[in-house]
């Protein structure tokens, strides 16, 4: 019976060899020196060898060309070195490539087994693994792109699983590892495409506008052809396809960092290459540098815009911009500010900018005038609605002049700088009235003067530096049965402390609104966050914050020392963390290096037993639902604090958890049963422990993490390296200097415990706490949640974005402000 089996999968071989097919049946292996085509024709699979290299490899090329043109590479980091390889189809749906003696070097990662699964080369140059009945792919090419990109291929990021579909070159015109370029979409911000040479931006593509990239390439030269972009909760994709399918055309990530779109010519049988970026001077990134106008027709090609100036006019002069171009008038937030348009441009880098799709362009403009971190404003869609508002927070970097086929962005500027000739549209409200009803209101208006005059009087003491407590003075009267007893500041108090809440004094940018530092009379350092009037974050946020963190007293929980609550001015007063937050020192290369093993460790242990603390020990068991590291301050000691309690919930009783429709918080922290399903509980916390303290140890985020050999975000990265024994590896190289590696190895169990996929398999933080500050045994974590790629990374509101566009970004739900 063996004898037979081998005849029948030689002959099957023999089969296959003779005979051209758009298949491969289960146990039915394709050799080297065979080839499936696809069923038009256009496409074969087969193993070729790159120029004169000698090295065998598996992948998908050009049928109908004469010129060599491979669109994808299956071993592309392992070459075969002999003719004697085999790709086979096993029962259960998985490709696997195998060389000479058997050993598989390769293998397509189906998850999903089926009863006739048959490997097919589509006509769009896709391999597919599908179930001989159905259209259902369990495994696609398409899903994992090398250097080329083809009619009808997504390239994005599916941000339920984290999987990135991106383009990255190969090393050498005879290599096709993986080399220095890349094409991928950054969602920070507003979703944009990058050319990278590794961590370094080469070229920005810009933002969606409707049609197109703000400074794609110009587009295929022919009518028959669409893009179709995608900005969801869901995924964030693009793709290109020909409705005249008899045309052959390829984009193709170059080696040297050139993105190539190319036409097959059948008359000169070659390569037509139309469009490529970067194409000249000006798509180099950030070339001119912040404000820095850019254009490659203009010698030379940088200049400062109207209104602006060289921040160093004598190395502008000579042709070095590196330093920009500032405002000839500094911004400062209690002067009048007015916007002047400047049209026909490509949007500056939306990395750190803000996006609402139902925000009218005056409403924009609004929201911008308020927010005193805002320094532009414009609508990203040219396809005729006047909806949609993008806002940045930062220097406006990387902006091109395009003339008629730009677009028009208003910048923020001292109105001295504009005159009578702002753009600013002034609203005024013209009312006229009879002077009799005039001489009412007036009258109204001094007899409510009066009244409020003598009650401040009644309260003097109250608007006298830090006031005295008092519940009856918080913002809500439902409240005072809380017995709130909280000190009040008044308004003067709080504008003098901040210098009139100044640039020089804000030390960043939340979901509340913006933070700014302050000193006291006394010489107290205070941290002021003050409500943003657009914020994403309200009313009901800031009670929750004052509720929460009012009745907690820990020295792992930030101290609010009082409030203001003053016409519309809602401010909330805390102790001052002079070492800022956690994500401050970890994510950033030169500061990273402060933070040794010790106090890393004693950084973990504070935040767990800040958790503990509100988990069991609080008069309210508190489930704080947003715990990441920017979240996490830092007092003069190194201690951590945990802050922002606007999104916290609290139980009573023997409640650990509750059901919402309305999901806060930042995925890549969330654990997969609140994210999925709005179920949260004390064990949704300890998800987000877990998925801090593997960041602390990798100094890398679990949102956007990137391995070259597979597609897991950091949780399974450390989960790979943990079954292999092999944990210390995902140590940051700084950090294993200083580290104790029983410690850091225990760090890292617990870690993996914290964030296992079901709640009930996580430990509690009182476990935590004891594994972490003992010997005790501990147990094998299971495989944790969110394994099958990288963590999600749209930080959107998902009760209010179900549906259409949305902003992606880094941070919080409630974030309005700079992303």
């Amino acid at each position: 019976m063996e004898a037979i089996n081998i005849l029948f999968l030689l002959s099957s071989i023999w089969i296959l060899s003779t005979t051209a097919l758009d298949t491969i049946p289960v146990n039915q292996p394709l050799t080297d020196g065979t080839a499936i085509i696809s069923s038009g024709g256009k496409f074969k699979l087969e193993f070729f060898s790159p120029g004169a290299s000698g090295k065998r490899y598996l992948g998908i090329l050009f049928n109908e060309v004469t010129v060599q043109t491979v669109v994808w590479v299956a071993n592309r980091e392992t070459p075969l070195n002999d003719t004697s390889s085999a790709l086979n189809l096993t029962r259960q749906g998985i490709l696997t490539l195998m060389n000479g003696s058997g050993r598989v070097i390769w293998s397509s990662n189906s998850t999903r087994h089926v009863e006739n699964p048959i490997a097919q080369l589509l006509d769009s140059g896709n391999l597919v693994v599908r179930d001989d009945s159905t259209e259902n792919y369990l495994w696609q090419s398409f899903d994992y792109p090398t250097d080329t990109a083809l009619p009808g291929m997504k390239l994005g990021i599916d941000l339920k699983t984290g999987f990135r579909g991106f383009l990255r070159s190969w090393k050498s015109r005879n290599d096709p590892s993986k080399g220095e370029f890349s094409w991928v979409f950054d969602l920070r911000g507003f979703p944009q495409p990058f050319v990278m040479n590794g961590s370094i931006e080469r070229y920005r593509s810009g933002p969606w506008n409707g049609r197109g990239f703000s400074n794609s390439p110009s587009q295929l030269p022919s009518p028959d052809y669409n893009y179709t972009y995608i900005s969801d909760p869901e995924k964030v994709s693009f793709m290109y396809q020909l409705t005249d399918r008899s045309i052959l055309a390829r984009v193709v990530m170059q080696v040297n960092g050139v993105v190539q779109l190319s036409i097959w010519n059948n008359q000169t049988q070659n390569w037509d290459d139309y469009d490529s970026i970067p194409a000249n001077n000006c798509d180099i990134y950030g070339q001119c540098q912040s404000y820095g106008f850019c254009n490659s027709g203009n010698t030379p090609i940088c200049r400062c815009p109207d209104k602006f100036e060289p921040k160093d006019p004598t190395e502008w002069a000579r042709g070095n911009w590196s330093k920009g171009c500032v405002r000839k008038t500094s911004l400062n937030c209690q002067n009048e500010v007015k916007f002047l348009k400047y049209p026909g441009i490509k949007f500056p880098d939306t990395r750190f900018a803000w996006y609402s799709r139902g925000v009218t362009l005056n409403a924009c403009e609004e929201l911008c005038l308020r927010n005193c971190s805002c320094m532009a404003y414009a609508n990203p869609d040219i396809i005729g609605t006047n909806e949609g508002c993008l806002l940045w927070f930062n220097e406006l970097m990387d902006i091109r002049e395009f003339g008629a086929s730009g677009q028009d962005i208003y910048v923020k500027l001292d109105s001295s700088e504009l005159g009578n000739s702002s753009t600013k549209k002034v609203k005024i409200l013209s009312i006229s009235l009879p002077v009799a009803a005039l001489g009412l209101l007036l009258a109204l208006c001094l007899i409510l003067y009066i009244r409020r005059k003598k009650k401040d009087q009644n309260q003097q003491h109250f608007s006298k530096g830090r006031g005295t407590r008092s519940s009856e003075m918080f913002c809500t009267n439902e409240n005072k049965d809380k017995e709130l007893d909280l000190p009040l500041f008044d308004f003067e108090t709080i504008s003098h402390a901040t210098n009139n809440f100044s640039l020089s004094n804000k030390l960043g940018e939340g979901g509340f609104g913006p933070v700014y530092k302050g000193v006291l009379k006394d010489g107290q350092e205070i941290a002021v966050k003050r409500l943003s009037r657009y914020s994403a974050q309200g009313t009901d946020e800031f009670k929750n914050e004052v509720i929460f963190i009012a009745k907690l007293q820990h020295r792992n929980l930030v101290k609010l020392l009082g409030c203001c609550i003053q016409a519309e001015e809602k401010m909330l007063v805390y102790e001052y963390m002079p070492n800022n937050s956690l994500d401050w020192f970890l994510f950033d290369t030169d500061r990273r290096s402060l933070l040794d093993w010790p106090k890393c460790f004693h950084i973990i242990n504070g935040i767990a037993r800040g958790l503990l603390y509100l988990h069991q020990d609080s008069r309210l068991r508190i489930i704080h639902r947003d715990l990441k590291p920017s979240n996490v301050l830092l007092d003069t000691d190194m201690n951590p604090k945990i802050s922002d309690f606007g999104m916290a919930r609290s139980f009573g009783g023997n409640e650990t958890g509750a059901m919402t429709k309305r999901v806060v918080g930042t995925y890549g922290y969330m654990s997969p049963e609140y994210a999925g399903e709005g179920k949260f509980s004390v064990k949704s916390d300890v998800f987000s422990f877990g998925v801090l303290v593997l960041e602390i140890l990798s100094r890398k985020r679990n949102r956007g993490f990137f391995h070259p050999d597979h597609n897991h975000n950091l949780l399974g990265h450390v989960w790979i390296l943990f079954k292999e024994s092999r944990v210390m590896e995902v140590i940051d190289a700084q950090l294993r200097q200083s580290c104790n590696q029983s410690e850091v190895q225990r760090s890292a169990n617990v870690s993996l415990l914290c964030v296992q996929q079901c709640p009930e398999d996580r430990p509690s933080m009182a476990s935590v706490v004891l594994m972490l500050g003992s010997d005790v045994a501990l147990p094998l974590p299971k495989e944790p949640g969110f394994f099958n790629g990288r963590s999600q990374s749209t930080e959107a509101d998902t009760s209010s974005s179900k549906h259409g566009e949305t902003s992606v970004n880094e941070l919080s739900i409630t974030q309005l402000d700079a992303r």
